[in-house]
């Protein structure tokens, strides 16, 4: 029986159409197939880039093992003043802000799934380097981690392991309504909402995926998109940048078996990967977001491209699903991967 679900944090209806529900294993449209045709790698210009580097992560004085580089069509750029005016009932700014790509290994490694834990971790670092150095331009307001892999996420037919960094002078109106979500949630409970939610997942695994030391990855109960999926920290903390201190392996353990079974079970689909952190903070007077260490709690969704928004999700912003998350985390959690790969754990439900 079909029913609605309420997205806890943005209040947003999904339909979970049950009668329209396909077996885990047949649910990719034929029309998301498409495989890309990677270049080689002596036409890669991620193997070859000669683009100034903003980063580096070097073995000592030795080759890069992970480099960020200038976007070459950057959406942003850094000008000598951030100028913003109205105009009539609109509001006008200068394309304030910064577009780079980190390049994720020196080899011609298509995607994380392919990397080894310490390559992982090391990306992961390089992260938490460019975070911490664009937070003290007081004219950037957020910075967005994503990973665009595969044809149908907007990536290019290159197979070179990328990731970009935008950060941009103000916050994004989707970040706005996770921190106002979080907040409403958290002056009525006088509890962080995430905690919450690991807390329920954690006790009933139904929807529960991969769960390590120190991060759960789960399918959201309101789901929009076939796998869609969220890993969170248990720990409590709002920004990325800090709470994944100590824990980087851990993360890059989890990362790794993740896109490892959705290579083998879903058939190495297309998806975006996007770093929920908190914006950036300053001791301004009245600044925004005062509460935020106490009601927000960063994370990680990835999203598999196996089904395009039609017309009633587009004008609607009301989302139709036909794999309910629990089928969908049980598949998942069935996917054998190979004996070597990381030390996670597939949970069993208790439903």
């Amino acid at each position: 029986m079909s029913e609605l679900r309420k997205d806890p944090v943005l209040r947003r209806w999904v339909i979970i159409a049950q009668e329209r529900a396909r077996r885990p294993g047949t649910f990719i449209e034929a029309h998301m197939r498409t495989r890309q045709k990677d270049i080689p790698p002596e036409e890669c210009p991620f193997c070859h880039n000669q683009d100034p580097e903003i980063f580096a992560l070097r073995e000592g004085e030795g080759a890069w093992k992970v480099k960020v580089v200038p976007h070459g069509s950057p959406a942003l750029r850094i000008y000598d003043k951030f100028h913003r005016h109205g105009y009539g009932p609109y509001d006008v700014t200068n394309a304030y802000g910064t577009h780079e790509v980190v390049i994720e290994s020196p080899e011609h490694i298509p995607g994380m799934a392919d990397m080894g834990d310490q390559q992982i971790k090391d990306v992961l670092f390089v992260y938490v380097q460019r975070l911490n150095e664009l937070r003290k331009n007081y004219n950037l307001r957020y910075a967005v981690i994503f990973k665009n892999y595969g044809l149908a996420a907007g990536s290019r037919q290159i197979g070179h392991a990328r990731s970009q960094i935008l950060a941009t002078s103000v916050t994004p109106i989707r970040i706005k309504d996770k921190l106002i979500g979080a907040k409403r949630y958290f002056d009525y409970h006088d509890r962080c909402l995430y905690c919450d939610m690991v807390r329920q997942e954690l006790e009933q695994k139904e929807r529960v995926v991969v769960e390590t030391e120190h991060f759960v990855s789960l399918m959201p109960f309101a789901y929009r998109f076939p796998f869609e999926l969220i890993i969170l920290p248990k720990e409590h903390h709002s920004d990325f940048t800090k709470g994944l201190k100590g824990k980087e392996e851990d993360l890059a353990r989890l990362l790794k078996d993740i896109l490892t079974r959705f290579k083998i079970g879903l058939d190495d689909p297309a998806f975006n990967l996007v770093i929920q952190t908190a914006p950036f903070r300053r001791s301004r007077k009245n600044a925004k977001w005062q509460t935020l260490d106490e009601d927000y709690h960063w994370h990680i969704e990835i999203m598999p491209r196996l089904a395009r928004a039609a017309g009633f999700e587009k004008g609607s912003g009301f989302y139709i699903c036909a794999i309910p998350p629990e089928a969908a985390a049980e598949y998942l959690r069935d996917v054998q991967i190979a004996g070597d790969e990381p030390q996670t754990t597939p949970v069993t439900s208790h439903a």
